[in-house]
């Protein structure tokens, strides 16, 4: 009896711990500081990245090489149309560029 009681507050505290760490992104994401960021709930309508460096492409970026999820936007490392490394923030959904920072050449 004593293991059973023992078993099942180990699950619960596992549910309980889980759940948590379940609920806590989500809790954090859903009220962004910065008005341009895009909601968790917004998520889903996010570009792929085959169809954000398209839309980069076409805008003059190239030789893409780091893509990654980061506050809500996309943080891409390209190329600009003067061959100038470049670290962008884009937003998901329009692939607007948002801010751009220039990298020096790591020699």
């Amino acid at each position: 009896m004593r293991a059973t009681q023992l078993l099942s507050g180990t699950a619960l505290v596992a549910t309980l711990v889980a759940g948590a760490a379940l609920f806590a992104p989500v809790q954090a994401q859903s009220s962004p500081t910065d008005t341009s960021a895009v909601t968790s709930t917004q998520e889903a309508a996010w570009l792929s990245i085959r169809d954000l460096l398209d839309r980069l492409e076409a805008q003059g970026y190239s030789d893409f090489t780091e893509v990654e999820r980061d506050d809500g936007r996309y943080e891409v490392k390209a190329k600009d149309a003067q061959g100038q490394r470049v670290e962008l923030d884009v937003h998901p959904v329009t692939a607007e560029v948002l801010k751009t920072e220039v990298k020096r050449d790591k020699r």
